[in-house]
């Protein structure tokens, strides 16, 4: 073993001066540890327990003679000891067992304190013959019972087990050897082990290593090997394993068999085991010095060496170790802590002891890093690199990577950068810029095949940053592995990013824009729609019928509605990709309407298709692009800053594209869709168009387009401004069709227009005889103006002469001599038939009336008494009349219809609004006027509270 480092990582306690009490007077005969002290069992029969720092607490007498064996128990505050009392007969041994209760104190003269015995055992019986005592063990199970093991000299060991204080106990032997020499055959150690609910003792003897299942009935026994060991040269480990020291080596035995051995050279007079340290007091024969190791086996070093007196007991307590000697003095060693024997290695380079020492010792991960760490750098100043790498990938979580990559940055070491970052990654605690730095690393050294495992692994995810992976290989053109990792990620963008913008594959792009879900695919086509539309526009514009109508799936479109179609993309979402493209704009938006007729978003394609069809050069849409009011003033409207521009731009070339017949024939040509789309999207029978209705009257005036303005005023019902745009281009012929056509009131028209007609020749300045009597004989026939007015009307044209209106002046004289000449006739009439009346009147008041019928009016049978007659000259019986006598049944009938005409009348009368309606929509006034007071409505007066008359009465009734 003198190969095995040693180390002092362990250091004397209590200032290395220490002894055992002086009150301690007897020889220590047995010792024991635990519960935080320490008891010693004397010779005298006394049993001292000692404090931290070997004070002395209290001691008691336990036996009257010797204390062979003393045990403190860890689970209850017991204390077992084995020793000699007085022999009260020569058939009972004086060797007994005694169990103190330490926490029971019973008084015992003035000024000692004594612990309770709560029971005593005679160990030896009849059944158990008497033998020297050599070991004595107990193991707690289950509280309150105990397992006291102890081993003879005979080869035999005595257990007792059960609640010893209640003596409710069961003895039983165990017999190890039957050898007739005692000095082979005595127990020499004893050790148990739990192995789940089986229990094993393991017995040692000079001559061998035996193991007991205490589970079975007998119990039974297993020999595990033919050598054994002396008195305190036994242990157990941590682990349960037995231990034992021989001159040559030291042993380890598991249940089935000797394990590893120890080459420890001499003598092994005590052996023990402390925190996983191996603690031996070993005695050199040749020069008589007895040298006290602790061995750290996992690490292969002497933790600690020191030369010592005469051992007599060690024990373990407080962290410590205590080596009691045989002169009563004591060594207290506690191991010293983690950053002092670490510090001790640093200073030696022992960097490697240094880990092993903190891995077998469990510490932290950090701590373990920090270790790590130092010793990377203690190998990267050495130029080490390659080791000092394999140091810092251990530290990867805990050490910053930074602190390791800034030591790697150099081109002669970038194989051991690129280990690095590899890990890093490996252990998913890479950043974006740890990724990019391992794909320069890759590029640099031109490793594709490191690349394609780094970008191409299997694992099912990507252990770095998705972006920055293809922004490197971007930038290094490894433009087949940004592909890769975009198409895996599901990064459908940056894939035909690279497609696009790198390569200028379009084709492929389109092909794999067709094969993505159609929300993704939309979001794809928004982004890079401008670049496939100005190189692949047939193409894109298939791509973007199938997502807006869904042409691959034709069962749905075959049932689709309203409902469903809002589902789609609307192909007012794609307009900005065609920005620089109005043609294919116009292709694509002409194919949708075509294919789909009830779109949510029709309003807005037709308003962009409008602009596309009656733009003069073909711009792109500006104005639909802003939100248009219905309710705004149309000659407060202003056009949009880009589409003024756009057609100051156009009239600027006007006079170049002349020559050019093609774009002239193709502007018509649109001009034309423009109207058919305008009447297509505004059918009779809607109220409203699918379109907006001021942006179309708008663009129509900037683009001089007079067909479509002209049909848009007509639909809105807005004559007047369809006549002043023939007014504006001054088309004579064309004024009067529209009157004829507009003017008819028979057809829903507005008459009045020929007065606006009539009058704008009248303010015109030239010469318009021709059409100034066309529009006469319109106005004469509906009778639309008074011949004064005409007269005035026309007397403001220089330019027109009497002659144009003369007929027309001759035909209205006519007319109205006629006119009156019938109502004098009338007039005539009416006094005739009144001056009858009132004479009739006269006649009925002063003359007597003589009635002459012979027969009833009602049931024609001959009149006779009782009968009634009526001024009418109607007779009735008066059973024919009932209770009715005072009107006649004949002709009440349509008196009463006179005196509800006349109600009527004068409730009429009384309906301002409605009398100056009728005022207003006649013709001729003044004849509604006359009407009211010939009817007598008007005529009549009425006296207010103060006498006065009615505002709206005349005080005449004469005649009514």
């Amino acid at each position: 073993m003198y190969q095995w480092r040693k180390f002092e990582f362990f250091e004397e306690k209590l200032a290395g001066k220490c002894s055992i009490p002086e009150e301690v007077a007897g020889k220590i005969e047995s010792c024991s540890s635990g519960r935080g002290k320490i008891v010693l069992g004397c010779d005298d029969g006394t049993v001292s327990l000692l404090d931290r720092g070997l004070k002395f607490n209290y001691g008691f007498q336990a036996h009257s003679s010797s204390v062979l064996f003393v045990q403190q128990l860890k689970q209850r505050n017991y204390l077992v000891t084995v020793g000699e009392d007085e022999q009260v007969s020569p058939q009972l041994s004086a060797m007994c067992l005694k169990v103190f209760d330490l926490d029971k104190m019973q008084p015992e003269g003035s000024s000692t304190m004594s612990p309770d015995c709560i029971q005593i055992l005679r160990i030896f019986t009849n059944q158990f013959p008497e033998a020297k005592i050599t070991s004595f063990l107990v193991l707690e199970e289950a509280p309150p019972i105990l397992l006291i093991a102890i081993g003879l000299d005979n080869g035999c060991i005595y257990c007792i087990k059960g609640d010893i204080a209640r003596e409710r106990i069961t003895r039983f032997k165990l017999q190890v050897d039957n050898i007739s020499d005692k000095s082979n055959s005595s127990i020499t150690g004893l050790g148990f082990r739990m192995d789940g609910p089986a229990l094993q003792l393991f017995a040692v003897t000079p001559t061998s290593v035996s193991l007991f299942s205490l589970q079975s009935q007998p119990p039974r026994r297993h020999t595990l090997d033919q050598i054994g060991c002396k008195i305190n040269s036994a242990t157990m480990s941590d682990r349960s394993e037995l231990i034992i020291g021989r001159p040559e080596a030291v042993y380890f035995y598991e249940v089935d068999g000797r394990g590893p051995c120890w080459a420890f050279e001499g003598e092994k007079k005590f052996l023990g085991w402390f925190r996983g340290y191996l603690l031996c007091v070993i005695g050199d024969q040749r020069n008589g010095k007895n040298t006290f190791n602790i061995y750290d086996l996992k690490n292969r070093l002497i933790a600690h060496s020191l030369v010592v007196k005469e051992v007599s007991h060690m024990l373990c307590e407080w962290g410590n170790i205590i080596l009691i000697m045989a002169d009563k003095t004591a060594l207290c060693t506690g191991e010293k802590d983690m950053e002092s024997k670490l510090d001790m290695l640093f200073k030696k380079n022992l960097y490697t002891v240094a880990i092993n020492l903190v891995q077998s010792q469990q510490a932290d991960a950090a701590a373990t890093a920090e270790v790590l760490r130092k010793y990377g750098d203690h190998l990267y100043g050495k130029q080490d690199y390659d080791e000092a790498m394999a140091q810092y990938i251990h530290t990867i979580g805990h050490l910053e990577p930074s602190y390791v990559i800034q030591k790697f940055l150099d081109a002669q070491r970038i194989h051991n950068l690129t280990n690095y970052l590899e890990k890093l990654h490996e252990k998913g605690l890479a950043s974006k810029d740890h990724t990019t730095l391992l794909l320069n690393c890759y590029t640099k050294l031109k490793d594709v095949e490191k690349l394609n495992v780094f970008i191409k692994s299997d694992d099912g995810e990507h252990k770095f940053d998705v972006e920055t992976a293809i922004r490197v290989c971007r930038a290094a053109n490894y433009h087949e592995h940004a592909m890769y990792v975009a198409k895996k990620a599901g990064r459908h963008e940056l894939y035909l990013k690279i497609l696009l913008e790198d390569l200028g594959r379009y084709e492929e792009a389109l092909q794999y824009i067709s094969s993505l879900e159609p929300g993704q695919a939309g979001v794809t086509v928004k982004e890079y729609g401008k670049i496939l539309i100005e190189h692949k526009p047939v193409e894109t514009i298939e791509i973007l019928m199938k997502l807006c109508t869904e042409e691959g799936d034709q069962a749905k479109r075959g049932t689709s509605n309203g409902t469903y179609l809002s589902m789609f993309p609307s192909p007012v979402d794609f307009l900005n990709i065609f920005i620089h493209h109005p043609q294919s704009l116009m292709d694509f938006l002409e194919k949708y309407t075509k294919k789909v007729k009830d779109s949510p978003a029709h309003a807005e394609i037709h308003n962009t298709l409008l602009e596309l069809y009656l733009s003069g050069d073909l711009n792109f849409p500006s104005i639909s692009l802003f939100d248009i009011g219905g309710d705004v003033n149309l000659k407060t409207r202003r056009p949009s800053r880009v589409a003024m521009m756009s057609k100051a731009k156009s009239n600027g070339k006007v006079s170049a594209k002349h020559d050019d017949l093609t774009k002239e024939k193709d502007r018509l040509e649109r001009l034309e869709k423009g109207l058919q789309l305008l009447k297509s999207a505004w059918p009779s029978e809607m109220e409203h168009p699918l379109f907006d209705v001021d942006l179309a009257i708008i663009l129509c005036e900037m683009n001089s387009f007079k067909e479509g303005l002209l049909y848009l005023y007509e639909k809105m019902k807005l004559y007047k401004e369809v006549i002043a745009c023939y007014m504006q281009a001054h088309d004579h012929d064309g004024l009067i069709a529209c009157c004829k056509k507009l003017g008819d009131s028979g057809k829903g028209g507005d008459p009045s227009l020929w007065a606006d007609l009539l009058k704008y020749f009248g303010e015109l300045g030239e010469d318009c005889s021709k059409e100034v009597k066309e529009v006469l004989t319109y106005i004469e026939r509906d009778d639309i103006l008074p011949p004064i007015i005409v007269l005035q009307t026309l007397s403001r044209n220089p330019c027109l002469t009497l002659s144009v209106i003369k007929d027309y002046i001759a035909r209205k004289l006519e007319h109205e001599s006629k006119l009156i000449e019938e109502d004098r006739r009338s007039i005539e009439k009416y006094q005739e038939e009144t001056s009858a009346m009132r004479k009739e009147i006269q006649d009925l008041r002063t003359n007597a009336r003589i009635f002459q019928l012979s027969k009833c009016t009602a049931c024609t049978f001959t009149l006779d008494l009782p009968a009634v007659h009526f001024m009418c000259m109607h007779s009735f019986h008066q059973r024919c009349l009932g209770d009715n006598e005072k009107e006649c049944p004949e002709c009440a009938p349509e008196y009463r219809s006179v005196l509800e005409m006349k109600r009527n009348l004068e409730q009429n009368s009384r309906d301002q609004d409605h009398f100056f309606q009728k005022v207003k929509s006649s013709k001729d006034g003044f004849s509604v006027i006359a009407e009211y007071f010939g009817k007598g409505i008007i005529s009549k007066t009425s006296n207010g509270p103060t006498g006065s008359l009615r505002s709206g009465t005349t005080a005449s009734s004469s005649g009514f």
